[in-house]
C-alpha cells in the first residue's frame, strides 16, 4: 500500500532533486546515445539491453524527438498513423487508445519500460523517442501487452554540458504550444536538466478546448566510475472537452451530421492531475556485466464526464443520448531490477538477462449513469440540432440532467504483482543466434464492491515464454522466426471488473507467430518486413458448468516499412500493413481496416529550406464485431510540411494537416459514436536552439 500523501511525495521530490547534486564527487563517464536504428542505449530501455534492429526478431518502429518535430505530431495517434500494423481508436474522447494488431488497449502504455496505464492523452514535450513494439510482450512487460506496446522514452539529464531549446506554435484553429528543454551541471558530476510545457487546445469541432501542462526536472549523478543514479519527477495537469463522434445511418457515419458535437461545453470534460517520481541506480560491474535497479511512485486523479448519442432515427432526425460521470484515483509503487551478463560458454556468447518486478496498484473508481428528469433514467431523445438543445426533449417537454442520483458502481481494487524473468541471446556464431526466455507472473487482485457490500479475488500464477531464431545470412540481413505469448486478467486492463462468474476463470492467453525479415540497406536505409498470425484462447464453462477453452480472436496478416535516407536530399518512410481476423463466432472483428498505408518523405533543396509530404490511408473497417453491414469507409489523407532554418540555432516550421480537405471517419468507439476527422489546417512553429 502506497501511503506517502501528495503533499509528502513532493516535498520528497523536491529535496531529492535540489540535494542530491552534491552527494558525490568523482570522474564522469561520457554516455552515447544512437537514435531510430537502436531501441533506446538507456539502462531503462523497451528491451532492457541496448539492441540494434536488425537483431530483435520482432516488429518495431521507432519515432524520434526530431521525427516529431518535422511532421508536426502532437500525439500519440499521430504517430501511429504512419505506423503498420497498428491504428487508433477512438478512446472515448479522452483517453490514449490503440490497435494493435486487431486488439484493442488503453493500457499498453510504458514510459522508460515502466508500465504507465492509467487512461489520458500522453503529451510528448518530454520525450526522446517513441518505441512502438508489435506481438505479445509479456517476457519484458509482463500482463497486457497482448497485441503490442508503446515505450516513451523520456529525456534525462546530460553530464558535462550546457544546451537548452524552446519551441512554439500555434494553429488555425487557435490552439497554442510551447516547450522548453534545458540541461545545465549542476557539478563535476551532476547535471540537471529541466522540460516544461503548456498547450492550449482547439480543434475543427464545436465546443472543443483545453489546457495541458507539463513539467519534468530530471536529475543525473555520478556517484563512482561504475555508478548512475538517475532521478526524475514529472506532473501533469490536463483539462479538456470529450468528442465522442457522431451517429450512424444505414451502415456508415452520417455525413450531413459532421458539424454537430453530441454534447455540451460544460458537461463533457475530462480532468487528469498526476505525479510520477522515477528513480535508477545503474552499476557496471564490469566490462560485461551490468545491474539496473528502478523505483517508479506514481499518483494519478482523472475524472471525465459525457453525454454521447446511444441511438439515432434518420426519418424523425432524433437522437437518444446516454452518458455518465467516472472519476478514478490511482497510486502506483513499481519496484524493479535486471542483470545484464555476457558469458562466454563453449564457443558461444550468451547476453544473459535476469529480473524482477514487484508491483502494488492502488485503484479507486465510481460511476454514476445520466440522470434525466423526463424518464427517470439514462436515456433521453432529443431533436438534433446545431448547438444540440438538451433543455427540451424530442417532444418538447423540459428536461434536466444530473450525475449524482443515479449510482451504477464503486469499487476500489488492490493489485499486486511479483513477476521473474529469465531472458538468454546466444549468439552462436556471426551468422545465427536464439533468443529464448520466460516470465513467472503472480498476479494477485482483490476487488471490493463498495455499492453491493461484496467482494472478489483472484490469484493467478502465469509463464508466458518467448522464443526467436535470427539467421543473418550477411551483416546487414537478418531472417527471423519468434514466438511469444502474454496474457490478460479477467479483472481487465483497468483492474475494475471481477465478478463472482469471471474470478472463477483463467486469464486470457495471447500467442503470436512472427516470421520477419531487417535489411539494412544502407547504413541510412533499412527494409522491415514481417508475417505474423495470432490466437486469443478465453477460459469459460460449456454448457454442463465445465471448465473449457475456446479460441477468440484470431488475427494474421503482414506489416512492411521501409525508413531512411535514400540520397542526401531525400528522405523516406513507408509502411504497409494487411491484416485478416475473425471473432470467436466466426465472424469479421471490428477495427481491422482492410489494409492501412502510410508515406512521409522530406526533401532537402539547400542547406536551409526543405519540405516534406505525407499519405496516409486506411481501408474500410468494421465499426462493431460481426455485424460486417456497420463500417467506416476508406480514406486517404495528405499532409504537408516545409522548414527553414533561418540561422544554425532557428529552424521554422508550416505543417498543413488534410490539404486535400478529405471528409473522413478515423474510428468509432461504438455503433453511434464515429469520430469526425480534422479538415485542413495548418500549424506554424519554431524551434530556437541554445
Amino acid at each position: 500500500m502506497i501511503d506517502l500523501s501528495r503533499a509528502t511525495n513532493k516535498a520528497l521530490i523536491i529535496s531529492l532533486l535540489t540535494s542530491a547534486s552534491f552527494l558525490w564527487a568523482d570522474e564522469q563517464v561520457e554516455e552515447v546515445i544512437v537514435k531510430g536504428k537502436v531501441l533506446y542505449a538507456d539502462q531503462v530501455n523497451a528491451l532492457k539491453t541496448p539492441t540494434e534492429i536488425i537483431d530483435v526478431p520482432q516488429s518495431l518502429s521507432i519515432v524520434t524527438d526530431e521525427d516529431i518535430r518535422k511532421q508536426g505530431i502532437r500525439e500519440i495517434g499521430d504517430i501511429v498513423r504512419y505506423t503498420p500494423g497498428v491504428n487508433t481508436s477512438q478512446g472515448e474522447g479522452h483517453r490514449d487508445a490503440v490497435v494493435f494488431r486487431g486488439v484493442r488497449s488503453t493500457a499498453d502504455f510504458y514510459q522508460d519500460g515502466t508500465r504507465d496505464d492509467v487512461q489520458y492523452y500522453r503529451s510528448l514535450y518530454n520525450v526522446e523517442q517513441v518505441e512502438v513494439l508489435r506481438g505479445p510482450n509479456a517476457l519484458l512487460f509482463g500482463r497486457g501487452g497482448t497485441g503490442g506496446i508503446i515505450n516513451r522514452v523520456t529525456k534525462k539529464a546530460s553530464l558535462g554540458e550546457r544546451f537548452g531549446s524552446f519551441d512554439v506554435g500555434a494553429n488555425d484553429n487557435g490552439s497554442f504550444d510551447f516547450a522548453a528543454d534545458f540541461n545545465t551541471s549542476t557539478g563535476d558530476n551532476s547535471a540537471l536538466r529541466l522540460n516544461v510545457h503548456s498547450d492550449t487546445l482547439e480543434n475543427h469541432r464545436d465546443f472543443y478546448d483545453g489546457d495541458r501542462i507539463g513539467f519534468n526536472p530530471t536529475l543525473k549523478v555520478q556517484v563512482s566510475d561504475s555508478t548512475t543514479l538517475d532521478l526524475s519527477y514529472e506532473y501533469a495537469d490536463h483539462e479538456r472537452f470529450i468528442d465522442r463522434g457522431i451517429p450512424t445511418a444505414n451502415g456508415k457515419p452520417v455525413d450531413a451530421l459532421k458539424n454537430v458535437v453530441f454534447g455540451t461545453s460544460d458537461i463533457n470534460v475530462t480532468t487528469l492531475e498526476a505525479d510520477i517520481f522515477r528513480g535508477t541506480l545503474t552499476t557496471e560491474y564490469s566490462d560485461t556485466s551490468k545491474g539496473i535497479f528502478s523505483i517508479t511512485s506514481s499518483e494519478f486523479e482523472k475524472m471525465y464526464q459525457n453525454l454521447y448519442a446511444s441511438g439515432y432515427d434518420l426519418d424523425t432526425n432524433v437522437v437518444t443520448l446516454d452518458g455518465y460521470r467516472d472519476p478514478t484515483e490511482r497510486e502506483n509503487m513499481i519496484i524493479s531490477a535486471n542483470l545484464v551478463n555476457e558469458l562466454q560458454i563453449g564457443g558461444a556468447t550468451h547476453t544473459l538477462l535476469i529480473g524482477a518486478e514487484i508491483i502494488d496498484t492502488d485503484n479507486a473508481n465510481e460511476r454514476y449513469d445520466t440522470y434525466w428528469s423526463t424518464t427517470q433514467s439514462d436515456k433521453e431523445s432529443f431533436n438534433v440540432s446545431r448547438p444540440l438543445n438538451i433543455a427540451t426533449n424530442s417532444d418538447g417537454v423540459a428536461t434536466g440532467v444530473d450525475f449524482t442520483t443515479k449510482l451504477k458502481s464503486r469499487t476500489t481494487s488492490d493489485i499486486e504483482v511479483t513477476s521473474i524473468y529469465i531472458q538468454d541471446q546466444i549468439d552462436i556464431s556471426d551468422n545465427l543466434q536464439i533468443l529464448i526466455g520466460g516470465r513467472l507472473d503472480q498476479f494477485d487482485i482483490t476487488v471490493d464492491d463498495l455499492k453491493a457490500g461484496s467482494s472478489q479475488s483472484r490469484d493467478d500464477d502465469e509463464f508466458s515464454p518467448r522464443a526467436g531464431v535470427i539467421f543473418k545470412p550477411q551483416e546487414n540481413v537478418s531472417l527471423y522466426l519468434s514466438y511469444s505469448e502474454s496474457f490478460l486478467p479477467r479483472s481487465g486492463e483497468q483492474y475494475k471488473k471481477l465478478t463472482a462468474s469471471s474470478a472463477a476463470l483463467d486469464p486470457d492467453v495471447y500467442e503470436s507467430t512472427e516470421v520477419g525479415v531487417n535489411w539494412d540497406i544502407t547504413s541510412d536505409l533499412s527494409l522491415r518486413a514481417s508475417y505474423f498470425d495470432s490466437e486469443q484462447t478465453i477460459a469459460t464453462r460449456d454448457e454442463s458448468g465445465e471448465g473449457a477453452e475456446i479460441v477468440g480472436l484470431q488475427v494474421d496478416g503482414i506489416e512492411i516499412e521501409v525508413k531512411g535516407q535514400v540520397s542526401d536530399q531525400l528522405y523516406v518512410h513507408f509502411g504497409y500493413s494487411d491484416m485478416d481476423g475473425e471473432t470467436s463466432s466466426g465472424g469479421e472483428p471490428r477495427e481491422i481496416p482492410e489494409n492501412t498505408m502510410s508515406l512521409w518523405t522530406t526533401y532537402q533543396v539547400n542547406d536551409k529550406f526543405g519540405y516534406g509530404l505525407g499519405v496516409t490511408r486506411q481501408g474500410e473497417s468494421n465499426i462493431s464485431n460481426n455485424k460486417p453491414g456497420l463500417v467506416l469507409p476508406d480514406y486517404t489523407r495528405v499532409d504537408f510540411a516545409a522548414f527553414y532554418d533561418v540561422s544554425d540555432d532557428f529552424t521554422i516550421r508550416l505543417n498543413i494537416e488534410n490539404i486535400n480537405d478529405e471528409l473522413y471517419y478515423p474510428h468509432s468507439h461504438s455503433t453511434h459514436q464515429a469520430s469526425v476527422g480534422e479538415d485542413t489546417n495548418a500549424r506554424l512553429s519554431f524551434t530556437r536552439r541554445f
